[in-house]
C-alpha cells in the first residue's frame, strides 16, 4: 500500500478531539468547492440552454442558410426566382444540408372593425417543416398545404391575436398595397407562441401560392430557398460551399449575416460565463490553499515525526496533496449533485420564471453539453492540485526539532 495515502486516509478519515478544528475545516472546504462548481455548472447549462433557445427560435423562422436574389430591396417582398435553377440537386446532394424548401414573403396588413396591424405573409410549400411551429403552437393545428389546393389557411401568433381579437377559425381580411392594391380573405388554423416578440408581431405563414399570385407569378417562381444544415459549427463553411455553386444573380447568406446582432449578443454571454468561471475558480484555490496551511499548521508536530523518521519533503508533501484531493473530489462530487438536481426542476418544473418581453422566453433554460460538463469538471481537479503544490513547499522549511516542540 502506499504510505503516504494510507496515512493521508487515516487523517482525513480520523474522529478529532479536543480543540481541533480539522472537521469543520474539512465540511467547510468541501462545501465551499461545491457552491463554486455547482455555480460554475448551471452557468454553462443555462448559458448553453440560453444561446441553443434563442438560436432555434431564430433559425426556426428562418433556416441556416437562405438563398434568394441579388437585390438592393431592402423591403419584405421577395424577387422570384425560377424553381428549376440548376444548383439545386448538387446542393441537395451535399451531406451536410438536411433540408431545403422554397418560400416566399410578402408584406400586408391585417384590418379588423377596431385595428390593423402589419405583418408579413410568409408563403411555403408542401416541402417545408413544420415542426419548430408545431412545438410551439398555443391552440389549433397546423396547416396543411397541398402542391395543387391553394389552402386560404394561416398560422398567426398569440400576440396578432389578442391584438386584433382573432382566435381559431375566425377568418381574417388581409391587404396587399400593390397597383392595383389586393385584398384576402384567410381562415385561422391555428395561434404559435414563440416568446420572440419582434418575430411573433411580424410573421404569418400561409400558402405560397398566394404570394405567386398576388405578384402574378408562375407556378415555378419563388421568392428563394431555405436551407438547414446537419451541424450548426459548419454554417460559415456550408454557406460558402452554397455560395459558389450558385450562378452570378443568387445570393447565399448564413442566419448570422442576416440578424448579426442577436448572435453578437448571444457570444457577449460567454464573456459572462468566463468571468463566472474565474471568478470561482478563483474563489475555489483561495479556499484550498486556505485549508493546506491551517491543516500543516496544525500537523506540524506530526511533520516533524515523520521527517525524524526519515520521510522525504515530498512524502510529507503528497500526504498533504492527497488529503486536498479527497477534499476537492468530494466538493465535486457534493457540486455536481447540486447543479444536476437544480437543472432537472428547472428543466421540468419551470421554477424560474423570465419577462419573455426582455429574455425572448418564459422560464430559463437548460441544456445539457456534458463535454462541457466534464471538461470543465476535470479542469477543476487540475488547476486546484497544481496550485497547492506551492504552498505545499512550506512543509520543506519545517525542521523536525522544532515541529516537534511545536505546540
Amino acid at each position: 500500500m502506499n504510505v503516504n495515502y494510507f496515512i493521508a486516509k487515516k487523517l482525513f478519515t480520523a474522529k478529532e478531539k479536543n480543540n481541533s478544528y480539522t472537521k469543520l475545516i474539512f465540511s467547510i472546504a468541501i462545501l465551499a468547492i461545491a457552491l463554486s462548481v455547482a455555480v460554475m455548472l448551471v452557468s454553462i447549462i443555462v448559458v448553453d440552454g440560453f444561446k441553443k433557445d434563442i438560436s432555434d427560435k431564430v433559425i426556426g423562422f428562418g433556416s441556416h442558410i437562405t438563398i434568394s436574389k441579388f437585390t438592393n430591396n431592402q423591403s419584405y417582398e421577395s424577387e422570384k426566382i425560377d424553381i428549376k435553377q440548376g444548383f439545386s440537386s448538387s446542393i441537395i446532394n451535399d451531406s451536410r444540408i438536411s433540408r431545403v424548401n422554397v418560400f416566399a414573403t410578402k408584406a400586408g396588413i391585417i384590418r379588423t372593425n377596431d385595428e390593423i396591424h402589419g405583418v408579413v405573409l410568409k408563403g411555403v410549400s408542401s416541402d417545408y417543416d413544420w415542426s419548430f411551429f408545431y412545438n410551439h403552437l398555443i391552440c389549433g393545428e397546423i396547416i396543411n398545404i397541398d402542391d395543387s389546393i391553394k389552402s386560404n389557411e394561416v398560422l398567426i401568433s398569440e400576440h396578432v391575436s389578442r391584438l386584433l381579437d382573432l382566435d381559431v377559425s375566425d377568418n381574417l381580411v388581409m391587404y396587399f398595397i400593390q397597383n392595383p392594391a389586393r385584398v384576402r380573405k384567410f381562415k385561422i388554423k391555428g395561434i404559435y407562441n414563440t416568446a420572440m416578440a419582434d418575430f411573433d408581431n411580424l410573421y404569418v405563414l400561409g400558402d405560397i401560392k398566394h404570394i405567386q399570385a398576388l405578384n402574378s407569378w408562375e407556378e415555378n417562381m419563388v421568392g428563394g430557398f431555405e436551407i438547414m444544415i446537419n451541424d450548426f459549427n459548419e454554417l460559415d463553411e456550408v454557406t460558402q460551399s452554397v455560395y459558389d455553386q450558385l450562378p452570378y444573380n443568387l445570393d447565399a447568406k448564413n442566419i448570422k449575416e442576416s440578424i448579426p446582432q442577436i448572435f453578437e449578443w448571444l457570444e457577449l454571454q460567454d464573456v459572462n460565463v468566463r468571468v463566472i468561471l474565474i471568478l470561482m475558480i478563483i474563489v475555489s484555490i483561495i479556499n484550498m490553499i486556505t485549508v493546506l496551511l491551517i491543516l500543516i499548521l496544525e500537523r506540524t508536530r506530526l511533520i516533524g515525526i515523520l521527517k525524524a523518521l526519515g520521510a522525504q519533503n515530498s512524502s510529507v508533501r503528497k500526504v498533504f496533496l492527497y488529503i486536498s484531493l479527497n477534499l476537492i473530489f468530494k466538493g465535486l462530487l457534493l457540486g455536481n449533485i447540486i447543479a444536476f438536481s437544480f437543472s432537472f426542476l428547472q428543466k421540468h418544473f419551470s421554477l424560474i420564471s423570465l419577462n419573455p418581453e426582455t429574455y425572448f422566453m418564459n422560464t430559463v433554460p437548460i441544456s445539457f453539453d456534458f463535454s462541457y460538463i466534464l471538461l470543465l469538471n476535470i479542469s477543476t481537479i487540475v488547476v486546484c492540485y497544481l496550485v497547492l503544490i506551492i504552498p505545499s513547499l512550506i512543509i520543506t522549511k519545517i525542521t523536525p526539532v522544532k515541529a516537534i516542540r511545536f505546540e
